[in-house]
């Protein structure tokens, strides 16, 4: 019953916010799709900002499975590290994504970099960079470093993606230069004619 409820309120929050956004979405709208009432959002996320940080977490996790699906299926270690820094970018075309995790997230619960999410990516792509630099594809780099360097690159474009006129235009212009950066790595540079 508990997780029942948990999950009603939190597709409702997801809707309404995907939606209409964060300023735009009430309470009373979320526990009248949910069919439930405000009791029982308060009992489990304490006010709407905690239902935003729940729904938050869910489609960051859900974006994390998809990049590793990303990363999974390409020919070589870099191509996937490129891939899915890449794809995480890309991520800001999609509307819901666009909205929930790159307007209003950092509107009403700050810096991403200081999301509770935010050290596993960093972890991750650490541990990325540790790799193709014992496999030889990457120049020697700090690798804590570097990760939180590209995670700030890849959420920044992201923003700046999510919060353009032409979304379509910058996306294009923001994942051809990511990916420039993103060689600027590689011990053989790409010869760029």
């Amino acid at each position: 019953m508990i997780a029942e409820t948990r999950a009603k309120l939190l597709t409702a929050g997801r809707k309404a916010f995907g939606s209409v956004g964060y300023a735009e979405a009430s309470m009373d709208d979320f526990t009248a799709t949910a069919g439930l009432t405000r009791g029982a959002l308060y009992h489990h996320f304490g006010d709407k900002k905690g239902l935003l940080q729940a729904v938050v977490s869910e489609i960051d996790a859900e974006m994390a499975a998809r990049l590793c699906s990303i990363s999974s299926r390409a020919p070589s270690r870099w191509q996937g590290f490129v891939d899915e820094n890449v794809g995480y970018v890309q991520m800001a075309l999609e509307p819901e994504i666009q909205r929930i995790m790159f307007r209003d997230g950092p509107a009403v619960l700050g810096d991403p970099s200081g999301w509770p999410s935010a050290n596993g990516c960093i972890s991750t792509v650490a541990q990325s960079l540790r790799d193709l630099r014992e496999e030889g594809t990457i120049v020697d780099i700090d690798p804590e470093a570097g990760a939180r360097l590209i995670n700030a690159a890849s959420s920044i474009a992201a923003q700046w993606i999510a919060n353009s006129d032409d979304p379509e235009a910058t996306s294009k212009r923001a994942v051809e230069t990511f990916r420039t950066f993103l060689e600027g790595l590689l011990v053989g540079k790409p010869d760029r004619g």
